[in-house]
């Protein structure tokens, strides 16, 4: 049974840097189950309006039974949000008082045995946040050549073995099909040199990461949304965004740099904020959370 009581992130530094209050119209970009979408509605009601978006069905399922209670303020939408242009003039939305981009996979679909995303499980090896797509993990793995593995595990996962771990997937893959998470997980062990192999975080940590990005086109959705958002934010509306590790953050600084030196943002976070001790001690998948944000001129 998948525990969908998620604790939403520095959910306390999220509203804050949003300013929320009562009618508002705000933006969860990734609404997963509704952790942090539940805290925003309390501030945003009555008047207020969330629009929540995610590529994943079975989330929005979820966040939509946990908010029926505000049924009548909440737009939930099943997309990707790099297409957050077209959702919002979809909902003829021209401006926003502001958006939460919550990034990288959600402790539900890390939860879910049969979805892919963690060697904790045996499981298919899938990773599709939308189950709809077509390409999944086992496409990647059985059929990229040695070379664009490689490159997918240093670029995606920053895998100091790179190398190594693609020269043995491909290797194990001519004996058979590597379909499932502990295959991957076990092939990832047996490439690494034994004593980087016992290590406080898992050896096959990076590779699932890495796999995971490529899948969902995550670094390039969140480029395009980026990119997106300023022509909707209102003026004095602020863009908030939790990442979880340094490639995701680097396109957030970059993004959020350019905009305030061309003069359309002012920056709220000069450096990325932090969960407190307190909060990573309650839960500890918010250790590598940075969060950014800033504000539109």
């Amino acid at each position: 049974m998948v525990n969908i009581e998620h604790i939403p992130v520095m959910c306390r530094e999220a509203v804050k840097y949003l300013n929320l209050r009562p009618g508002l119209t705000i933006v969860d970009a990734t609404i997963g189950t509704a952790g942090h979408a539940m805290k925003m509605l309390e501030k945003i009601t009555p008047g207020g309006r969330l629009i929540g978006i995610d590529r994943d069905a079975d989330s929005l399922l979820i966040a939509g039974a946990r908010l029926k209670e505000f049924n009548q303020k909440v737009d939930l939408v099943h997309a990707d949000f790099r297409s957050i242009d077209k959702i919002l003039l979809g909902l003829n939305l021209k401006k926003i008082d502001g958006i939460l981009f919550d990034l990288g996979a959600s402790s539900y679909q890390l939860d879910s045995q049969e979805r892919g995303f963690s060697f904790r499980y045996d499981a298919p090896l899938d990773m599709r946040m939308d189950k709809t797509s077509y390409i999944l993990a086992y496409d990647l793995v059985n059929n990229l050549t040695e070379k664009e593995i490689s490159d997918i595990l240093w670029s995606f996962g920053q895998e100091r073995w790179h190398n190594r771990i693609a020269k043995y997937l491909v290797r194990e893959r001519t004996r058979q099909p590597i379909s499932t998470t502990n295959q991957l997980k076990e092939i990832v062990l047996r490439a690494m040199p034994y004593k980087f192999s016992h290590q406080r975080i898992h050896p096959a940590t990076r590779t699932f990461q890495a796999l995971r990005i490529a899948v969902n086109r995550e670094l390039e959705a969140l480029s395009e949304a980026l990119e997106h958002i300023p022509e909707f934010l209102k003026k004095g509306a602020a863009v908030c965004v939790l990442s979880f590790h340094s490639l995701e953050d680097r396109i957030v600084k970059h993004n959020f740099r350019e905009n305030a030196q061309r003069g359309i943002y002012r920056l709220i976070t000069k450096k990325p904020l932090v969960p407190a001790d307190e909060e990573i001690k309650e839960n500890p998948r918010s250790r590598s959370a940075k969060m950014r944000a800033a504000v539109r001129i």
